[in-house]
């Protein structure tokens, strides 16, 4: 328990509001009082969920360490981190296409470092990037190690850090719609751009006005990546890919950072774009804000019961727009779940491990299966959060262009609307980026009924909420997919469009 947290117990908790507090002195049977008042207000949103259609799913297999950032690859599986091991098992869902009764398997060579809090991404060739890191083999040293993946051969590749770059650490990172892999050093105001043919970079952001330190980015629709400053008050700032430079993006209605006790930057939680174009901020002190990225303006958002936040912790989109989001007192446990629903925040159910879990223990990423969110938090226990909601039809891919008939372990080219989503799916506070707006394509056999998904790639963009364009990607059929007649739909952040039919030869 931290020292702020040590200041306080709830007094006269009501039934549907944040519990008012008191202060108290240091004393054990204080913090004992405080950790019962806690534990029972996880306990009671738990009973007001009990009528909640969303529920909490275990996958059937215990991870086979401690489960941390997930990534979903473009063949549908997705690669989950080993924390303090270097290694990242793959989770294969069965094959009705279902995450929580699939199953694990190991990788073929592990990552060549162990780190911890590092930035990460998806890139639009397929290819999987992990970047930094805060420690490494379990030492603190903001490492400037990088590995970048290529999941058809299993084997990770070493790519150099920027020229002049002595740290990368916890860092903040966002694949541009230009296709582009960004990169923020976690201690000073320097980005680069990735090339990811030669894995060279290129220095970018000028007019940062503070450092990256605790930053997180949210990819916009109009192209633009959306920061909240934690060293500069209440301001927050917006990079153009077009100029490589950063200018002022409004002030916050308050400050939403925390340091939680400790004599360093501020903490902050996610900030997910929503697809009505909000984007909803989550702080680490209790209080939210909402950026309108059509007009630039900022708003007060809803407030969590007081001690509650995300000093670092994961959220998550829902496929009726809404977002899940985790939060505790700083830096410790319990952890209470929320749905934002664009105006409040709904209590929603919690996983098993609740009561023992802070909020940077939680990583979320959004699955093809239904938009359920894959949840880890750094044991062997890794749960699916089975959403209630259904999406709007504006919001859904819909396919323009496909072959009728394909064969096996061939390339085909797919166009369509939408086919990135409406937003990047997942974040958290700052490094630990798991963003899924990038098109899946999922096949079921019309005999069996089992689903395959082929493995795309050469995105033609990256961008979010790409309205009426036409945007397109390659895909592969695997060589173990069933022959046959077949339907074919397109996912993206879990949202599927309309089915097509076609023959897989």
């Amino acid at each position: 328990m931290t020292q702020i947290e040590s200041k306080f117990v709830q007094q006269e908790p009501r039934f549907g509001a944040a519990p008012r507090l008191r202060r108290h002195g240091s004393s054990g049977q204080g913090n004992r009082r405080l950790q019962n008042l806690l534990r029972l207000m996880v306990i009671v949103l738990a009973w007001r969920c009990l009528a909640c259609a969303q529920q909490w799913v275990p996958v059937n297999q215990p991870f086979p360490g401690r489960a941390g950032t997930a990534l979903v690859r473009t063949d549908g599986n997705v690669m989950v981190e080993d924390k303090d091991t270097g290694w990242w098992w793959v989770l294969v869902p069965d094959k009705t296409g279902d995450y929580a009764k699939g199953v694990w398997i190991p990788p073929q060579f592990p990552i060549n470092y162990d780190p911890a809090g590092f930035a990460s991404a998806v890139l639009s060739d397929g290819r999987i990037i992990v970047e930094g890191g805060e420690h490494n083999f379990g030492q603190k040293q903001d490492t400037t190690m990088g590995e970048i993946l290529d999941p058809r051969t299993g084997a990770w590749t070493e790519v150099n850090p920027p020229q002049g770059w002595t740290k990368i650490g916890d860092a903040p990172s966002v694949v541009l719609a230009n296709r582009t892999f960004m990169l923020g050093a976690c201690c000073s105001k320097q980005e680069a751009l990735l090339d990811a043919k030669t894995l060279t970079w290129t220095t970018t952001g000028a007019g940062k006005a503070d450092r990256n330190s605790e930053e997180g980015w949210t990819l916009l629709p109009n192209r633009k990546v959306l920061t909240i400053d934690l060293e500069n008050g209440r301001a927050s700032e917006l990079y153009d890919p077009d100029t490589g430079s950063w200018s002022f993006a409004g002030n916050l209605p308050y400050f939403i950072g925390n340091k939680c006790g400790k004599p360093i930057v501020a903490e902050i939680g996610p900030a997910i774009l929503r697809p009505d174009g909000t984007v909803f901020a989550v702080g680490a002190n209790n209080k939210t804000a909402i950026y309108n990225s059509s007009t630039g303006k900022w708003s007060k958002g809803p407030s969590f019961p007081k001690t509650f936040g995300s000093a670092d912790g994961p959220a998550s989109i829902l496929p009726d727009g809404n977002v899940l989001v985790q939060v505790s007192p700083c830096f410790a446990p319990p952890s209470l779940f929320y749905e934002f629903n664009g105006t409040k925040l709904i209590a929603a159910p919690s996983p098993p491990r609740a009561l023992v879990d802070k909020s940077e223990n939680g990583h979320m990423v959004v699955l093809p299966h239904g938009g359920h969110i894959l949840y880890t938090d750094a044991s062997s226990d890794v749960e699916v959060y089975v959403p209630a909601g259904s999406p709007k039809s504006a919001w859904l891919p819909t396919i323009t262009s496909y072959p009728k008939t394909v064969t096996r372990g061939h390339g085909y080219r797919i166009k369509g609307r939408r086919l990135n989503g409406m937003t990047q799916g997942a974040a958290f506070g700052d490094d630990a980026q798991m963003a899924t707006n990038y098109p899946l394509v999922r096949i079921t056999n019309n005999a069996t009924g089992h689903v395959f998904y082929a493995r795309t790639r050469n995105f033609s963009t990256m961008g979010v909420a790409t309205g009426s364009a036409i945007v397109a990607a390659t895909f592969i059929p695997s060589k173990n997919m069933e022959a046959g007649a077949s339907k074919m739909v397109v996912v993206a952040n879990g949202l599927a469009s309309k089915s097509v039919a076609l023959t897989v030869k």
